[in-house]
């Protein structure tokens, strides 16, 4: 189990893309959201390429699965996706499609097009909690809406209030984590800090950041991915400061635990990450943006116990 002690390899392993930019079945292009399945296949969202492809384990190249019908409105088509979930249940990913303003749903296998679902938002990320609700950043209303599968009208969970960096505000939501209670922490990215929103809550209690833009440990520039783990420890994709953070529950600082070395493309170091996850053996993923690849750093086994 990870826990506040748990350790990776500083050298990352890349899985996917990795050779420059482009729109070959190799490689990636500015890359954003993810997901990692209990197979260890990767689908990523291709931002640039205006495409979902899947990575299957140690494979050396991607099949496009959604969007292979150039950048587009048509429902064949995406234009900037920049996050997904899979919805195992229903058969279904579901796309932030970013620059048609829409978020669809697409069949898990050998699906054609898509069906808008949320129409009309600036959808920046997207994740499901275990009832199957559907929680989605809109990036330019500063609100992160809470939506139930058919429904025509989303729930405030966050923000709401206008942009600002009151508790009741937020500037730039991003990428989002719900825990069990369904909680909601959310990437306030222009705030540069990650703060989370219980229930039915009024305002948002900061966990990681708040201290300005920096990169000192107390410090945040740009955070992307987060993902909170059993113990309440944060993990978050400080994009600015080139590292991934953890933040232990009621911290006033982090820790860097990959990366921390200036931006570049060795095994070290990272360009800009964005998403983040762990797959079922506890190994971190990292969307390395500007890189154009995503990064595996396998977790230390000694460091668990």
């Amino acid at each position: 189990m990870i826990n506040i002690n748990t350790k990776w390899t500083q050298n990352g392993l890349t899985v996917a893309g990795g050779c420059r930019k482009g729109n070959g079945f190799n490689q990636l292009s500015c890359p954003n959201g993810f997901y990692v399945d209990d197979d260890l296949t990767v689908y990523i969202a291709d931002f640039n390429n205006n495409r979902i492809v899947e990575w299957k384990f140690d494979a050396t190249s991607g099949l496009v699965i959604a969007g292979e019908n150039g950048q587009g409105n048509r429902t064949d088509q995406l234009d900037g996706p920049i996050d997904l979930i899979v919805d195992k249940e229903r058969d279904f990913f579901i796309i932030c499609d970013k620059r048609n303003r829409r978020v669809v749903k697409w069949p898990y296998r050998g699906g054609t097009s898509g069906q808008t679902i949320i129409p009309n938002i600036d959808c920046a990320c997207l994740t499901m909690d275990q009832h199957g609700f559907i929680y989605v950043s809109d990036i330019h209303q500063c609100v992160v809406k809470r939506w139930k599968v058919g429904d025509t009208q989303g729930t405030i969970v966050a923000g709401g209030n206008g942009k600002g960096d009151r508790l009741d505000q937020l500037n730039s939501p991003t990428f989002l984590f719900v825990d069990h209670d369904q909680s909601i922490y959310v990437s306030d990215r222009d705030n540069h800090r990650v703060v989370k929103w219980t229930k039915n809550a009024q305002e948002g209690i900061i966990v990681a950041g708040d201290q300005g833009q920096g990169n000192s440990l107390s410090q945040l520039s740009y955070p992307c991915g987060i993902i909170v783990d059993p113990s309440s420890n944060l993990y978050i994709a400080d994009r600015g400061n080139h590292r991934i953070m953890r933040w232990r529950k009621n911290a006033n600082q982090g820790t860097v635990i990959i990366g921390g070395n200036g931006p570049g493309s060795q095994p070290n170091q990272l360009n800009e990450p964005k998403g983040i996850a762990f797959d079922r053996h506890g190994n971190l993923y990292v969307v390395d943006c500007w890189n154009h690849r995503v990064q595996r750093f396998s977790i230390d086994q000694n460091s668990t116990s």
